[in-house]
């Protein structure tokens, strides 16, 4: 929440701060020095090229900018004000949260809102509360801000909780898990996972909110406004980043400071690094090229900042999402808040797509409307930790075949029929990050098939089986079929289905 509702004064106090706030590379305390990123073995028979110098700076193209006609969010019945969206492609669908008030809702504070949709620009279903006040605890009175990851089968919500209006550095940031994104459990006991540091207490007396969580690589980074960081800006900007291992931050945390990820005692230790200087930011890991782009709000638009994994190194220079806004955007992102997959581009073009407020009512920021552009020029897929974004791609092979990228494997396929039925896309070249993956296993025409209980067909590769699904793949694959009992069927070892990627 930009501030506690509903005094409209300090509300824009702080939207005053954040449109002036500069778009800076520099964070306080950047560390020196460039950190390579390593290759893993070859998949191919050949010798791996010479990996490529680590990406400075690099000037992106920006294309195929677009915007919606109008509002393609907001609240119903009596919601005065609608901003700070959580926006994710879900099983096919767009969902978002968002911060709102209704009366309805009780106890009368910020509630979180949801709808969703076929699009980023809709149509989105009515907008209903999923999310508000406890009526005690740190989030009595309002809750807001939210970001939605999703890890496994559950998905976790951060957000901004306050008990009353008068702030005074009050602002905290919760969690709650739900298994379908509208039932919520608040985690930590109803306490929150953090607070501010109150390492410099300034005019802006807001605290710690504004949050933004991505789950990469087991980790789930959690980036975060505190106006009373040691790092932020005079007037309270800044962007902090924690980590951990556990989604609720109650064990294993580490924080960035000057020299990288260093785990600490609590989680309100000293912010010692700022990463953007900026309020109400949003962020996504883009896989293909190792980096996470934050969105902040510039005189601009939204200016897009990327950092690489161990925030050493700025790889590209900003780009910048033209148009209105009154508070902070909303990425597109996947449930883990990865970047979308291009599906003719996966390596050279990233789309970043936002949903933020752009009418200042008479409560607050409101009228959200979606505003987007492509990066092009990525040179991504370089590394095998890159390649992976690739996931259900066919590539060509170094045997004349084609090489269907697989959960950070590789699976070779003889025929090129077969190798398409599975492929989201078949790629003409051959990214150099491909032949850092293993090559898990190959599928030769002819390879013996096998079909079980409820008539369902499988390839054996070196024994394993592989279910397909029908047997118009064996068929493709000129497999001859066998049929075996449900004991022979389920006594196999499984190999990734391809169908469920």
């Amino acid at each position: 929440m930009p501030l506690s509702r509903p005094p409209v004064a300090l509300l824009a106090a702080l939207t005053l701060v954040s449109a002036v706030t500069a778009c800076t590379n520099a964070a306080v305390g950047d560390p020196i020095g460039v950190a390579v990123e390593s290759q893993k073995p070859t998949s191919s028979t050949k010798k791996a090229p010479p990996a490529a110098p680590p990406r400075n700076k690099i000037a992106l193209g920006v294309e195929n900018g677009r915007q919606s006609g109008g509002t393609v969010i907001a609240g119903a019945a009596d919601a005065p004000y609608n901003y700070a969206p959580a926006v994710m492609v879900d099983n096919g669908r767009v969902r978002a949260w968002w911060c709102s008030q209704l009366s309805a809702a009780p106890p009368g504070g910020d509630d979180i809102l949801y709808s969703d949709g076929p699009s980023v620009g809709g149509p989105y279903s009515t907008a209903v509360p999923v999310f508000s006040g406890s009526g005690t605890s740190f989030d009595a009175m309002h809750t807001c801000d939210p970001s939605v990851i999703k890890i496994s089968d559950t998905y976790y919500m951060y957000y901004t909780g306050a008990a009353r209006d008068n702030h005074a550095n009050g602002s905290s940031v919760g969690v709650a898990s739900s298994k379908d994104g509208i039932t919520w459990k608040r985690e930590n006991g109803g306490q929150s996972l953090l607070g501010p540091a109150n390492d410099n207490i300034r005019e802006n007396t807001y605290g710690a909110g504004q949050q933004s969580a991505v789950y990469l690589d087991g980790w789930v980074y959690l980036m975060f406004t505190d106006t009373t960081g040691l790092a932020s800006h005079q007037n309270g900007a800044g962007q902090y980043v924690l980590r951990s291992t556990d989604p609720t931050f109650a064990q294993g945390v580490q924080a960035l400071g000057t020299q990288g990820f260093k785990p600490v005692t609590s989680n309100n230790s000293p912010r010692t690094r700022s990463v953007v200087e900026a309020f109400s930011a949003d962020w996504m890991w883009i896989e293909a090229v190792g980096s996470f782009a934050i969105a902040h709000e510039t005189d601009d638009g939204t200016t897009i900042t990327f950092w690489n994994k161990d925030f050493t190194r700025h790889p590209f220079e900003p780009v910048v999402i033209p148009g209105p806004w009154k508070e902070g955007p909303g990425l597109l992102r996947s449930p883990a808040g990865h970047a979308l997959v291009d599906a003719k581009d996966p390596c050279g073009r990233v789309a970043i797509d936002v949903l933020r407020g752009t009418v200042e009512g008479p409560a607050g920021p409101t009228d959200i409307a979606h505003f987007g552009i492509d990066a092009v020029g990525l040179k991504g897929c370089a590394t095998a930790a890159e390649a992976r974004a690739l996931n259900g791609f066919a590539v060509p092979s170094p045997e004349r075949t084609l090489d269907v990228v697989v959960g950070g494997n590789v699976m070779r396929f003889e025929r090129r029929s077969v190798a398409e039925k599975f492929a989201r896309g078949v790629l003409g070249t051959r990214p150099q990050g491909v032949d850092g993956l293993k090559l898990a296993v190959s599928v030769p025409a002819g390879a013996p098939a096998v079909t079980g209980p409820d008539n369902q067909v499988g390839l054996l590769l070196d024994g394993r089986l592989w279910v397909v699904g029908s047997p118009e793949v064996a068929t493709l694959n000129s497999s001859p079929i066998t049929q075996v009992t449900a004991e022979q069927w389920a006594k196999y070892e499984r190999l990734p289905d391809l169908s469920r990627r």
